[in-house]
């Protein structure tokens, strides 16, 4: 399924979805790969299978398959540090940020395209998984690589559009269950 058939399906209460949808991923500061990149990356942040599979879809027509790699793997490490980090910043017990994470986290020094992609990639990861940490140490390293802040406030614009047809497409997904099981 392709995003424009994914739109199509949302309710008629997500229409400001349906248009940002259309439209944060083409009208942003970021070049094509970094927006692309970034929608991947929120996508599977957000865990909806239909709309991973829609934007993964569209991206492959975006993005070389390294950059579709180093979007997955954004999202892959982010699953984990963002857990690890958030708890860390969050604890009472500040003696866990002194203590070393001791996780791998090779893809983060070698993620096969520019690190400032993958940076703002693993920024809107992030952003979704809400770690405060992360979302300050990949601010700083996509600024200090170069880009805007027109460029981070553009990430986080994708990925909090795709986080949310994600959560009405869970909830559509569960009410629909919900009337079934209802009627049987």
């Amino acid at each position: 399924m392709s995003i424009d058939a994914l739109k199509q399906t949302l309710p008629d209460y997500a229409k400001d979805l349906k248009l940002n949808l259309g439209s944060v991923i083409t009208t942003s500061s970021l070049t094509p790969a970094q927006a692309w990149g970034t929608a991947v990356t929120a996508a599977i942040a957000s865990r909806n299978d239909v709309l991973t599979r829609a934007i993964v879809a569209d991206a492959a027509q975006h993005l070389d398959a390294a950059a579709l790699n180093a979007a997955k793997a954004a999202g892959a490490i982010m699953g984990m540090n963002n857990v690890y980090y958030r708890f860390v910043h969050l604890a009472a017990n500040k003696e866990y940020g002194k203590m070393p994470a001791k996780l791998r986290m090779n893809i983060i020094g070698n993620p096969g395209v520019a690190k400032v992609d993958f940076e703002l990639w693993s920024l809107a990861a992030s952003a979704v998984n809400g770690c405060g940490m992360c979302i300050d140490a990949h601010e700083h390293e996509v600024i200090q690589k170069g880009a805007t802040k027109e460029n981070v406030q553009d990430v986080v614009r994708i990925a909090a559009v795709i986080h949310a047809v994600a959560t009405v497409l869970d909830t559509e997904a569960a009410l629909s269950g919900a009337s079934q099981a209802a009627a049987a």
